[in-house]
């Protein structure tokens, strides 16, 4: 039986061409099967008849068509997902070091409505979508055949499938699936909470942007008046100002504060490249409790203190403090009161924080969001230190991002040297066109003050 065919417009933007996987209700003429099942393949024609495209049909949502194959198809069966696996299993072993990482990601690997994650021997899979629910059996077979999960399970708890007609849902799919799972990134050790964990438990997106924070470390340590110098028997030994040997072995290390920290992925990475003291900041308790866990793991706890607060509100905090103590500094004010707040600053301050902007009519208030969490996070960075700040606000486009951060590094009289900008890691591919997945902004920065 022939697909039903979905004809479009003649006034449209030709994305379809340009490899773009949707197809929105407007853009949507007709199709010749009124009869047709949502969830099923339908082949997406032009005004005039030409194939374009299949994909599969939902006309309750406002991207009617999602494409998954530019060649004609019948249905979604367990040859079509083992293919497909198999090109997101032979990606990943060819640019991803860890066996821990996204597996599939939806659209940009042809796989639409479809997020899997690989913790140890589990996946944790979200199906988003109706198409890829109505074929949800093929696919467990599917990735039952290409992985050999221990066990998969769902984490299909988000609020887009309302959008599609489909109910939340979560849980055990296929074997043996406990609820926290010890993953290794980039040589450390982490445990993952599949169940309770925000998302699919993990976000493999940082990776490498985790990765990009070594050379910061490290190098600090002469401001502290500490030199290497020619021990007495010999040996080439740090020595502070007083000429008295230094023994602690993280004394060229840096400070750092890292907000929104989760389950302290950059903490753990800022330690391995051997920071000095580590501040782990979340507002939630159970994150940090994770974080606690993965940091005594790694045998890193006695560089690590944690708090649980409001990153917004404790930076402003922090801030309060300095200004409070140069005001004492300067005189006139009572200084037989203690201070309000400490006043501490950092040599790197990790700005991770979640997404501001979910929708477009969102995006005026996320900007003012980062303006203000930015500005603090540069007030509090030590001088010549970096600022490290992402978004994965998919609406906060890059231009808008760092307008931002410029109005923020304005206000606080500071001028920012960008040392690096990156994006999603590499199990996270792009197709061009789709700027829909270009979410992530990862940037590096030098604070100076202005001189």
């Amino acid at each position: 039986m022939e697909n039903a065919k979905v004809t479009l417009i003649k006034a449209r933007k030709k994305r379809i061409e340009e490899s773009h996987p949707w197809v929105y209700a407007s853009e949507i003429q007709g199709i010749d099967k009124a009869d047709t099942e949502p969830g099923s393949i339908v082949d997406v024609v032009t005004h005039s008849g030409k194939y374009l495209a299949s994909g599969y049909w939902n006309p309750a949502s406002q991207i009617t068509v999602r494409i998954v194959s530019y060649t004609p198809i019948a249905t979604m069966d367990k040859a079509f997902f083992v293919e497909r696996l198999q090109r997101c299993k032979q990606h990943r072993e060819r640019f991803v070091a860890d066996r821990d990482c996204r597996l599939v990601y939806g659209e940009a690997d042809f796989l639409p409505g479809l997020i899997v994650d690989r913790f140890a021997d589990v996946l944790v899979l979200q199906i988003l979508t109706l198409g890829m629910e109505k074929h949800r059996e093929a696919l467990l077979e599917a990735l039952i055949e290409v992985f050999q999960p221990v066990g998969i399970y769902e984490r299909s708890d988000v609020s887009v499938r309302k959008l599609e007609g489909l109910e939340e849902r979560t849980g055990a799919l296929y074997g043996s699936c406990s609820p926290i799972v010890k993953i290794t990134e980039n040589g450390l050790q982490m445990e993952v909470d599949i169940v309770q964990g925000q998302k699919t438990g993990y976000f493999f997106d940082q990776r490498e942007n985790r990765a990009s924070i070594k050379p910061l470390m490290t190098g600090w340590g002469r401001r502290s008046g500490i030199e290497l110098k020619e021990a007495e028997d010999g040996r080439l030994a740090p020595f502070n100002r007083n000429g008295k040997e230094v023994t602690f072995p993280y004394w060229d290390g840096a400070t750092v504060l890292e907000c929104f920290a989760h389950t302290g992925s950059f903490t753990l990475h800022a330690c391995k490249f051997g920071a000095k003291k580590v501040t782990c900041l979340d507002v939630s308790a159970h994150a940090i409790e994770t974080a606690k866990r993965n940091v005594e793991r790694n045998g890193f706890q006695d560089r690590v203190e944690f708090v649980v607060a409001d990153a917004f509100q404790y930076l402003r905090d922090q801030v309060k403090g300095l200004e409070e103590r140069k005001q004492r500094a300067a005189g006139g004010v009572d200084t037989s009161k203690p201070l309000e707040q400490e006043g501490r600053t950092w040599d790197v301050v990790i700005l991770d924080p979640p997404a501001f902007a979910k929708t477009r009519s969102a995006v005026e208030g996320a900007k003012r969001g980062y303006k203000d969490i930015n500005l603090q996070g540069l007030k509090l960075v030590n001088e010549g230190g970096y600022l490290v700040t992402a978004s994965c606000s998919y609406h906060m486009r890059p231009e808008l991002f760092l307008e931002a951060i410029g109005e923020a590094a304005k206000d606080a009289g500071k001028q920012l040297r960008l040392i690096e900008w990156r994006a999603a890691g590499k199990d996270h591919p792009q197709i061009l066109g789709v700027n829909e997945s270009h979410y992530l902004k990862f940037a590096i920065f030098e604070v100076t003050s202005k001189r």
